[in-house]
């Protein structure tokens, strides 16, 4: 199965969730630290648009990366967000392009793109694989990704650098938490990003 096919999954799941979500649920907390759910759920949002712009070929732009507060329409907002980095993602020759993240390393001189799209598009899987378990437990569902997502997100989960930059303000990743062998797969790949696999807001 294409990087394309199991982003897609993920993030139609985060869209299910995020549809749990009401006005009343955006000041809980998260798993993300400092967070609020109104704070992941922008995150969430502007990174789609951000990649969407990339996947185009617009992804050196720092105002698209820039977070904006979404008010009481983030659940719209975060849906219509998820169906424009999906037709982007779904685009003809997509995988063939390069993406400029700007987040995760600068662009190279002359504005050349610095990820492969593969390469591109496993970070937004990964990341949406996990948040969408971050506004669950903040709203206090169950969520569980299929098998095949997880086991797609492993080595994509032990890929992550977990170096200073998970420390920073904002960082979507704490730092790797120790993992025990006996756990299940998505739990393992909750703690070597950071998630305490059992977080419930009253953590």
């Amino acid at each position: 199965m294409s990087i394309q096919e199991f982003d897609r999954r993920a993030v139609r799941a985060s869209v299910d969730v995020v549809a749990e979500v009401t006005v009343d649920d955006l000041g809980r907390p998260t798993p993300c630290a400092g967070w609020t759910l109104a704070d992941l759920l922008a995150h969430m949002t502007v990174q789609h648009h951000g990649f969407a712009a990339a996947a185009r070929g617009a992804g050196a732009d720092p105002e698209i990366w820039k977070v904006k507060p979404l008010g009481n329409d983030a659940v719209p907002l975060y849906t219509k967000a998820a169906e424009e980095v999906l037709a982007a993602f779904a685009e003809d020759g997509v995988l063939e392009r390069g993406f400029t993240l700007p987040e995760f390393a600068p662009p190279e001189p002359g504005g050349k793109p610095v990820f492969p799209a593969p390469r591109a598009i496993g970070f937004h899987f990964i990341d949406y694989l996990v948040h969408a378990w971050d506004v669950a437990r903040s709203i206090g569902i169950d969520y569980r990704p299929e098998p095949d997502l997880v086991e797609a997100a492993w080595p994509i989960a032990l890929a992550v650098p977990d170096d200073e930059r998970r420390t920073r303000p904002g960082a979507a990743f704490q730092p790797g938490l120790p993992v025990d062998g006996t756990t299940s797969r998505f739990d393992r790949v909750l703690a070597v990003l950071g998630r305490t696999p059992d977080w419930t807001p009253a953590s």
